[in-house]
Protein backbone atom coordinates (compact mmCIF):
# COMPACT_ATOMS: atom_id res chain seq x y z
CA UNK A 1 0.00 0.00 0.00
CA UNK A 2 1.31 3.43 -0.91
CA UNK A 3 0.25 6.94 -0.09
CA UNK A 4 1.55 10.45 -0.48
CA UNK A 5 1.18 10.90 3.27
CA UNK A 6 3.51 8.77 5.39
CA UNK A 7 3.89 8.57 9.18
CA UNK A 8 6.17 11.29 10.51
CA UNK A 9 8.85 8.67 10.99
CA UNK A 10 9.27 8.79 7.16
CA UNK A 11 8.87 5.03 6.95
CA UNK A 12 5.97 2.60 7.18
CA UNK A 13 7.94 0.09 9.30
CA UNK A 14 9.38 0.23 12.79
CA UNK A 15 13.11 -0.20 13.38
CA UNK A 16 13.29 -0.65 17.15
CA UNK A 17 16.43 -2.24 18.57
CA UNK A 18 14.58 -4.54 20.98
CA UNK A 19 11.00 -5.83 21.34
CA UNK A 20 8.73 -3.15 22.80
CA UNK A 21 5.53 -4.19 24.60
CA UNK A 22 2.56 -1.88 24.14
CA UNK A 23 0.17 -2.62 26.99
CA UNK A 24 -3.57 -2.30 26.46
CA UNK A 25 -6.00 -1.64 29.29
CA UNK A 26 -9.69 -0.82 29.27
CA UNK A 27 -11.25 -0.10 32.66
CA UNK A 28 -9.27 0.53 35.84
CA UNK A 29 -11.97 -0.29 38.36
CA UNK A 30 -13.47 -3.08 40.43
CA UNK A 31 -15.01 -5.71 38.18
CA UNK A 32 -18.80 -6.19 38.10
CA UNK A 33 -20.45 -9.29 39.53
CA UNK A 34 -19.22 -12.73 38.50
CA UNK A 35 -20.80 -13.79 35.23
CA UNK A 36 -20.99 -10.25 33.86
CA UNK A 37 -19.96 -9.89 30.19
CA UNK A 38 -16.38 -8.80 29.49
CA UNK A 39 -15.51 -8.90 33.19
CA UNK A 40 -11.96 -9.75 32.15
CA UNK A 41 -11.41 -6.21 30.83
CA UNK A 42 -11.43 -4.72 34.34
CA UNK A 43 -8.16 -4.26 36.21
CA UNK A 44 -8.50 -3.08 39.80
CA UNK A 45 -6.76 0.16 40.82
CA UNK A 46 -4.58 -1.78 43.28
CA UNK A 47 -3.53 -4.30 40.62
CA UNK A 48 -2.75 -1.49 38.19
CA UNK A 49 -0.65 0.26 40.84
CA UNK A 50 1.30 -2.95 41.48
CA UNK A 51 1.91 -3.45 37.76
CA UNK A 52 3.21 0.08 37.27
CA UNK A 53 5.43 -0.26 40.37
CA UNK A 54 6.73 -3.53 38.92
CA UNK A 55 7.65 -1.79 35.67
CA UNK A 56 9.50 0.92 37.58
CA UNK A 57 11.34 -1.64 39.71
CA UNK A 58 12.41 -3.53 36.58
CA UNK A 59 13.82 -0.34 35.07
CA UNK A 60 11.13 0.28 32.45
CA UNK A 61 9.80 3.71 31.55
CA UNK A 62 6.11 3.77 30.61
CA UNK A 63 5.42 5.97 27.62
CA UNK A 64 2.61 7.28 25.45
CA UNK A 65 2.59 6.45 21.75
CA UNK A 66 4.26 9.78 21.00
CA UNK A 67 6.86 9.03 23.64
CA UNK A 68 7.51 5.65 22.02
CA UNK A 69 8.08 7.08 18.54
CA UNK A 70 11.86 7.58 18.76
CA UNK A 71 12.26 4.06 20.16
CA UNK A 72 10.03 2.45 17.55
CA UNK A 73 11.86 4.33 14.81
CA UNK A 74 15.23 3.14 16.11
CA UNK A 75 16.48 6.66 16.86
CA UNK A 76 16.71 5.83 20.57
CA UNK A 77 17.17 2.64 22.56
CA UNK A 78 16.17 1.84 26.11
CA UNK A 79 13.89 -0.12 28.42
CA UNK A 80 10.57 1.40 27.44
CA UNK A 81 7.03 0.15 27.36
CA UNK A 82 3.90 1.63 25.80
CA UNK A 83 0.80 2.17 27.94
CA UNK A 84 -2.56 2.51 26.20
CA UNK A 85 -6.19 2.63 27.33
CA UNK A 86 -9.09 1.92 24.97
CA UNK A 87 -12.41 3.82 24.99
CA UNK A 88 -11.72 6.75 27.33
CA UNK A 89 -13.38 5.65 30.56
CA UNK A 90 -13.58 8.18 33.38
CA UNK A 91 -12.04 5.60 35.70
CA UNK A 92 -8.81 5.91 33.69
CA UNK A 93 -8.65 9.50 34.91
CA UNK A 94 -9.70 8.86 38.50
CA UNK A 95 -7.87 5.57 39.12
CA UNK A 96 -5.03 5.24 36.61
CA UNK A 97 -3.78 8.82 36.38
CA UNK A 98 -2.60 9.13 40.01
CA UNK A 99 -0.53 5.96 39.62
CA UNK A 100 0.91 7.07 36.28
CA UNK A 101 1.94 10.40 37.77
CA UNK A 102 3.46 8.71 40.82
CA UNK A 103 5.71 6.60 38.61
CA UNK A 104 6.46 9.40 36.14
CA UNK A 105 4.85 7.51 33.26
CA UNK A 106 2.89 8.78 30.28
CA UNK A 107 0.19 6.95 28.34
CA UNK A 108 -2.23 7.23 25.44
CA UNK A 109 -5.99 6.97 25.93
CA UNK A 110 -8.00 6.31 22.76
CA UNK A 111 -11.24 8.26 23.12
CA UNK A 112 -14.51 8.03 21.18
CA UNK A 113 -15.15 11.61 20.12
CA UNK A 114 -18.93 11.40 19.67
CA UNK A 115 -19.57 9.86 23.09
CA UNK A 116 -17.56 12.11 25.38
CA UNK A 117 -19.41 12.48 28.67
CA UNK A 118 -21.70 9.57 27.83
CA UNK A 119 -21.22 5.83 28.30
CA UNK A 120 -20.00 2.79 26.33
CA UNK A 121 -23.21 2.68 24.29
CA UNK A 122 -21.65 0.37 21.68
CA UNK A 123 -21.69 -2.38 24.34
CA UNK A 124 -25.25 -1.86 25.58
CA UNK A 125 -26.90 -4.44 23.31
CA UNK A 126 -24.50 -7.08 24.68
CA UNK A 127 -25.66 -6.50 28.23
CA UNK A 128 -22.35 -4.96 29.24
CA UNK A 129 -22.54 -2.55 32.17
CA UNK A 130 -22.65 1.09 31.14
CA UNK A 131 -19.74 3.09 32.52
CA UNK A 132 -19.12 6.86 32.24
CA UNK A 133 -16.65 8.07 29.64
CA UNK A 134 -14.53 11.17 30.15
CA UNK A 135 -16.22 14.40 29.09
CA UNK A 136 -14.49 17.25 27.28
CA UNK A 137 -13.23 18.90 30.46
CA UNK A 138 -11.88 15.60 31.75
CA UNK A 139 -10.18 14.88 28.42
CA UNK A 140 -8.42 18.23 28.74
CA UNK A 141 -7.53 17.43 32.36
CA UNK A 142 -5.96 14.17 31.20
CA UNK A 143 -3.82 16.00 28.65
CA UNK A 144 -2.85 18.80 31.05
CA UNK A 145 -1.63 16.07 33.42
CA UNK A 146 0.91 15.00 30.80
CA UNK A 147 -1.03 12.15 29.22
CA UNK A 148 -2.05 11.76 25.58
CA UNK A 149 -5.32 11.37 23.70
CA UNK A 150 -5.62 9.19 20.61
CA UNK A 151 -8.65 8.50 18.42
CA UNK A 152 -10.97 5.48 18.58
CA UNK A 153 -13.32 6.82 15.85
CA UNK A 154 -16.40 8.99 16.32
CA UNK A 155 -18.88 6.37 17.59
CA UNK A 156 -16.78 3.21 18.11
CA UNK A 157 -18.04 1.58 14.93
CA UNK A 158 -17.07 -1.83 13.63
CA UNK A 159 -15.22 -0.76 10.50
CA UNK A 160 -15.85 -4.13 8.87
CA UNK A 161 -19.60 -3.61 9.15
CA UNK A 162 -19.60 -0.08 7.69
CA UNK A 163 -19.23 1.09 4.11
CA UNK A 164 -16.19 3.07 3.03
CA UNK A 165 -17.92 6.44 3.27
CA UNK A 166 -19.02 5.81 6.86
CA UNK A 167 -15.56 4.53 7.81
CA UNK A 168 -13.94 7.64 6.39
CA UNK A 169 -16.34 9.90 8.26
CA UNK A 170 -15.84 7.98 11.50
CA UNK A 171 -12.08 8.14 11.28
CA UNK A 172 -12.01 11.77 10.13
CA UNK A 173 -14.44 13.07 12.75
CA UNK A 174 -12.81 11.03 15.51
CA UNK A 175 -9.55 12.82 14.81
CA UNK A 176 -10.77 16.35 14.08
CA UNK A 177 -13.26 16.53 16.95
CA UNK A 178 -10.70 15.44 19.53
CA UNK A 179 -8.22 17.93 18.11
CA UNK A 180 -10.81 20.66 18.66
CA UNK A 181 -11.29 19.53 22.27
CA UNK A 182 -7.62 19.44 23.25
CA UNK A 183 -6.27 22.11 20.89
CA UNK A 184 -3.45 19.97 19.54
CA UNK A 185 -2.91 17.27 16.90
CA UNK A 186 -4.22 13.75 17.49
CA UNK A 187 -1.61 11.56 15.84
CA UNK A 188 -2.49 8.07 17.05
CA UNK A 189 -5.41 5.79 16.23
CA UNK A 190 -6.85 2.52 17.49
CA UNK A 191 -9.14 0.27 15.42
CA UNK A 192 -12.40 -0.37 17.34
CA UNK A 193 -12.78 -4.03 18.33
CA UNK A 194 -9.46 -4.59 16.55
CA UNK A 195 -11.47 -5.03 13.33
CA UNK A 196 -10.04 -3.57 10.14
CA UNK A 197 -8.91 -4.34 6.60
CA UNK A 198 -6.09 -3.05 4.39
CA UNK A 199 -8.28 -0.19 3.13
CA UNK A 200 -8.69 1.10 6.70
CA UNK A 201 -4.92 1.11 7.12
CA UNK A 202 -4.74 3.21 3.95
CA UNK A 203 -7.38 5.59 5.34
CA UNK A 204 -5.40 5.98 8.56
CA UNK A 205 -2.28 6.77 6.57
CA UNK A 206 -4.09 9.29 4.37
CA UNK A 207 -5.50 11.03 7.44
CA UNK A 208 -1.96 11.51 8.72
CA UNK A 209 -2.00 9.19 11.71
CA UNK A 210 1.53 8.37 12.86
CA UNK A 211 0.53 5.05 14.41
CA UNK A 212 -2.46 2.75 14.74
CA UNK A 213 -2.79 -0.05 17.27
CA UNK A 214 -4.61 -3.35 16.97
CA UNK A 215 -5.69 -6.23 19.22
CA UNK A 216 -3.16 -8.59 17.67
CA UNK A 217 -1.15 -10.07 20.54
CA UNK A 218 2.61 -9.61 20.50
CA UNK A 219 5.32 -7.25 21.57
CA UNK A 220 6.27 -4.82 18.82
CA UNK A 221 9.29 -6.04 16.87
CA UNK A 222 11.37 -4.28 14.24
CA UNK A 223 9.63 -4.36 10.89
CA UNK A 224 6.12 -3.89 12.29
CA UNK A 225 3.75 -1.71 10.29
CA UNK A 226 3.35 1.63 12.11
CA UNK A 227 -0.38 1.45 11.33
CA UNK A 228 -0.86 -2.16 12.47
CA UNK A 229 0.99 -2.29 15.78
CA UNK A 230 0.33 -5.31 18.03
CA UNK A 231 -0.28 -4.93 21.75
CA UNK A 232 -0.08 -6.88 25.00
CA UNK A 233 -3.43 -7.25 26.79
CA UNK A 234 -3.55 -6.83 30.56
CA UNK A 235 -6.62 -8.48 32.04
CA UNK A 236 -8.32 -8.94 35.39
CA UNK A 237 -6.68 -12.37 35.67
CA UNK A 238 -3.15 -11.15 34.87
CA UNK A 239 -1.04 -11.94 37.94
CA UNK A 240 2.30 -10.20 38.50
CA UNK A 241 4.32 -13.27 37.41
CA UNK A 242 2.30 -13.45 34.17
CA UNK A 243 2.60 -9.68 33.77
CA UNK A 244 6.39 -10.09 33.87
CA UNK A 245 6.23 -12.93 31.32
CA UNK A 246 4.15 -10.75 29.00
CA UNK A 247 6.60 -7.84 28.98
CA UNK A 248 10.00 -9.50 29.37
CA UNK A 249 9.74 -12.74 27.38
CA UNK A 250 8.27 -14.14 24.16
CA UNK A 251 5.08 -15.15 26.01
CA UNK A 252 2.85 -12.80 23.98
CA UNK A 253 4.84 -13.16 20.75
CA UNK A 254 3.82 -16.82 20.63
CA UNK A 255 0.17 -15.76 20.72
CA UNK A 256 0.43 -13.66 17.59
CA UNK A 257 -2.22 -14.66 15.08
Amino acid sequence: MTSSVLPRTATTRTANHRPIPILVYHQIAQAPAKGSPFRSLYVTPDAFARQMACLKMLGFTGLSMTGLQPYLSGDQDGKVIGITFDDGYRNNLTHALPTLRKQGFTSTCYAVSGLLGKTNLWDESLGIAQTPLMNQAEIRQWVLAGQEIGSHTHLHVNLLAADDAVCHIEMTRGKSELESVIGQPVNHFCYPYGHYEAKHVTMARQLGFVSATTTERSRCHAGSDWLQLPRVPVLRSTSLPVFWLKIATGYEDRRKK
